[in-house]
């Protein structure tokens, strides 16, 4: 693999906080005009909104929900050229509500893929392994190309036309089953989702199934960058004094799910609190506020992180937990010269 070309990981990804005014707002400061844009309240109870270029601004899905996509017109109203603009509606924008937003950089308007059965619409940052992709469903075996060169570790797969719940793939536990990330639940075997096929470096298979319903459909895929993102796996060890999972980067984002049993996924950042050990979790299935989750879940270091909770949804003794990570620092130097990041 080779190293990133990523000097500043926060102009590709980057989780900015902002206090809703109950109005309208331009939400700036994400150093970069995003292209996928996730949003929750930290202070209520609210549902998780998630936003793309693609579906186009005010379009909505819940990570938490098997809901079909909606609109709406006072939530997310337009990507910026730093950030995005936000109506009045609560769960973008509830008068004095502290909110988060993680922000990803694809490409863009998207353009026209056809190295699978099925054309794709495909919006590719292939600088920062993401690209968002979307296609007509068929309800039926088919392949969908996703632009990125190298195969992705990890996809996001949701319905925009019917009630469904999501899709997840992750090559540390491969292509025969499949984590919704809308529930608690196990991965579950089954070829339903993709024909026991692992994505190539250009197509995802797709089955007739939860990730290719007869509707429109939406997914985000992504793959390793070294010293940008890390997709992997680690063993819980059931101990306070946790399991130490190497990235080779200080992250600013993780999400991660027990694959092995009926848990929690779990979102960290370092924008919420931001300072060990008082890192508040998030949880993408549900809709729990900061001070609802755990507030020690996992230490941010410089080159990785490190589990300090004995909680099942976090590090369970024996168990496989798969997770995604995005950068704050980069460890190593890169081709163009970066530093790497030194412990504080």
């Amino acid at each position: 693999m080779a190293y990133s070309t990523i000097i500043k990981p926060n102009t590709q990804m980057n989780p900015v906080t902002y206090t809703g005014n109950g109005t309208t707002q331009s939400i700036t400061g994400v150093n970069f005009q995003p292209d996928f844009v996730w949003v929750k309240s930290r202070n209520f109870a609210e549902d998780h909104q998630l936003t793309d270029s693609v579906r186009g601004a005010t379009k909505v899905i819940q990570s938490n929900l098997t809901d079909a996509e909606s609109t709406m017109t006072g939530g997310l109203t337009s990507f910026d050229t730093d950030g995005f603009s936000v109506g009045n509606q609560s769960d973008f924008n509830y008068n004095g509500d502290a909110l988060i937003s993680w922000n990803w950089k694809a490409g863009g308007s998207p353009s026209s893929n056809t190295d699978g059965s099925i054309t794709s619409s495909v919006s590719v940052n292939t600088t920062a392994g993401f690209s968002i992709i979307s296609w007509g469903g068929t309800d039926a075996n088919g392949t969908v190309g996703h632009g990125l060169g190298v195969a992705p570790k990890m996809v996001l797969f949701k319905t925009r036309g019917v009630v469904e719940g999501w899709a997840t793939y992750h090559a540390s536990v491969g292509a025969t089953g499949s984590l919704p990330l809308n529930t608690t639940a196990a991965f579950t075997v089954s070829a339903y989702y993709y024909q026991n096929t692992n994505p190539s470096s250009t197509v995802i298979t797709v089955g007739a199934g939860t990730a290719n319903k007869n509707t429109p459909m939406i997914a985000y895929a992504f793959t390793d960058v070294k010293g940008f993102s890390k997709m992997g796996s680690y063993i819980g060890n059931g101990n306070a004094d946790g399991t130490f999972v190497y990235t080779g980067f200080k992250p600013s984002f993780i999400i991660w799910k027990n694959s092995s049993a009926s848990t929690q996924w779990v979102l960290l950042d370092n924008k919420r609190l931001g300072y060990n050990p008082s890192n508040y979790s998030l949880f993408p299935n549900n809709t729990d506020r900061d001070a609802d989750g755990s507030a020690i879940s996992a230490d941010l270091l410089s080159n990785g992180f490190k589990l300090r909770t004995t909680s099942e949804h976090d590090n369970q003794s024996g168990s496989t937990f798969i997770y995604m990570a995005f950068a704050e620092n980069p460890l190593v130097a890169n081709t163009s010269g970066g530093i790497p990041t030194t412990a504080r």
